[in-house]
């Protein structure tokens, strides 16, 4: 842990060598309502701490420090952390940023604030299968009841990398794991991670890892941020482990389910905070460039559920940030 010289109610702070990993798990349970919150604790991050606010998890490539998510603090806290962040690192971006996090950055720091896509949540005390819209969701709860599919959580699976290597072979772009934006399959933070497995004749065929999300020290949601299948079930089997899951939380008394990053879907107009630039080329790549990634298939999956859409945002200076963009993409094994 690098030095940090930061101001502490006004003193400067000089000889902090960072919190140790309980204090900042704790940080994480008070703090962490983000859907990528948990995703600060994968391995390979870089961490800003600030003794009695929080902390902020990060990156770097090409010299440019690449935050994931909002920073973990009280949302008051919030323009302090960033301020003494940005004292040391001038040229940072932040990736899947809130909307709340997003006009912050804009009005007090003057980025740009670019929609990045949307997420969604399921509000787990109002759920049910009912309804015409939802139909798919049923439809792949008896196809695999007619396969024999039963569904358990389970914490010791054998088979876990081998269905993860064989799923990342049907990978359009790259056959590489996800980093960064998506936290890698294998985590030595692990507290609080649920995951659950479909299994055919006793065989896994699938599974899906949730972490959790906090509000207050307690787990409020959870969001599936690893999931994998055999190529011969594709999406029916994604939702038959999300759908016993749920089922699952919600009797545990969860009170919502967060559905994770849908990647360019539902982009409008620019707001005035945005790059109209960036935004169009994003618009461009997910109407015409569904060869390079299933972004349509994703956002088609997810919506089956009807959760109820918010916004999600990339925080830059530059209104074209070309070398920012690419040093996301070779972060998180994109390229």
């Amino acid at each position: 842990m690098e030095d940090q010289s930061i101001l502490v109610s006004g003193k400067a702070l000089t000889g902090f060598s960072g919190f140790s990993l309980s204090e900042r798990v704790e940080y994480l349970k008070q703090f962490g309502g983000h859907s990528q919150s948990y995703s600060a604790m994968q391995p390979g991050m870089k961490y800003f701490d600030l003794p009695g606010v929080g902390f902020i998890g990060y990156k770097q490539k090409f010299g440019v420090s690449f935050v994931l998510g909002d920073p973990i603090c009280a949302p008051e806290h919030r323009e302090h952390l960033v301020a003494q962040f940005l004292n040391k690192h001038p040229n940072t971006s932040f990736v899947q940023a809130s909307e709340d996090v997003a006009v912050m950055m804009h009005n007090r720091f003057g980025y740009n604030s670019t929609q990045f896509g949307i997420e969604s949540f399921i509000d787990l005390t109002k759920w049910s299968l009912k309804g015409k819209k939802k139909q798919v969701l049923r439809t792949a709860l008896n196809q695999a009841e007619k396969r024999g599919i039963e569904v358990k959580e389970s914490y010791a699976e054998q088979r876990t990398k081998e269905i993860s290597k064989a799923w990342l072979q049907t990978r359009k772009v790259s056959k590489k794991e996800i980093n960064f934006l998506i936290r890698p399959m294998s985590m030595d933070y692990k507290e609080g991670s649920r995951s659950f497995y479909a299994y055919q004749d006793g065989e896994p065929v699938g599974f899906i890892f949730f972490d959790p999300i906090y509000e207050n020290n307690k787990i409020v949601s959870y969001v599936p941020n690893i999931s994998r299948a055999c190529a011969s079930f594709k999406q029916g089997i994604w939702y038959t482990l999300m759908l016993h899951a749920m089922e699952v939380f919600k009797e545990e008394g969860v009170e919502r389910i967060d559905l994770g990053l849908i990647p360019l879907a539902g982009l409008d107009a620019p707001a005035s905070h945005e790059s109209n630039v960036l935004k169009g080329i994003m618009k461009f790549v997910y109407d015409k460039c569904n060869f390079l990634y299933n972004f349509k298939g994703l956002h088609f999956t997810k919506s089956r559920f009807r959760g109820e859409e918010f916004k999600i945002y990339y925080c830059h200076r530059r209104s074209l940030p070309t070398r920012d963009i690419l040093g996301v993409l070779l972060l998180s094994n994109l390229l």
